[in-house]
């Protein structure tokens, strides 16, 4: 109940009721236990009453409307025959997304593997190939053609 406070905070707390309630503090704490022990007794006779005249033995979890109608209204059988379809269904779903991952994983393995391969410089604010960034890179007959190049004109695109 108090897991997202720490001690600082519950302290406080207690500060502040004492402020509030002063010298009536314990008498407030015991007439909200005593509250509180009469509402688990009202729920837990509710529940019995209603387990008496269903005429099973039904537990507070069971008052859910599915999980009543699952236990009290359905056999076993019935479950298997209406959850059957949608395990198929189920099932079919898992392995395609299985194998769309496993085909993810495949190609980022794959592009990650391209760009280890290139060293990156940073010029300019722009990211560029280091054989695309060299005055060297512009000359020759294939100048501007290669991954190098194409990967500059990409990133340079993208900067602005």
């Amino acid at each position: 109940m108090f897991d997202n406070l720490n001690w600082w905070e519950i302290g406080l707390l207690l500060l502040l009721a004492l402020l509030i309630f002063g010298d009536r503090l314990p008498q407030v704490i015991s007439d909200g236990l005593r509250m509180l022990r009469n509402l688990r007794n009202m729920a837990r006779n509710a529940t019995s009453d209603l387990g008496r005249e269903l005429g099973t033995d039904i537990q507070l979890e069971d008052l859910h409307p599915k999980a009543f109608i699952r236990k009290h209204l359905l056999s076993e059988e019935d479950e298997a025959a209406l959850r059957k379809p949608l395990q198929g269904v189920y099932d079919d779903l898992r392995s395609d997304v299985s194998g769309v991952r496993d085909e993810l994983r495949e190609v980022a393995d794959a592009a990650d593997l391209k760009s280890a391969a290139m060293p990156t410089t940073v010029t300019g604010g722009a990211s560029r190939s280091a054989a695309a960034s060299s005055p060297a890179a512009d000359t020759g007959p294939a100048a501007g053609t290669g991954p190098a190049a194409v990967s500059a004109k990409t990133l340079d695109a993208d900067a602005t």
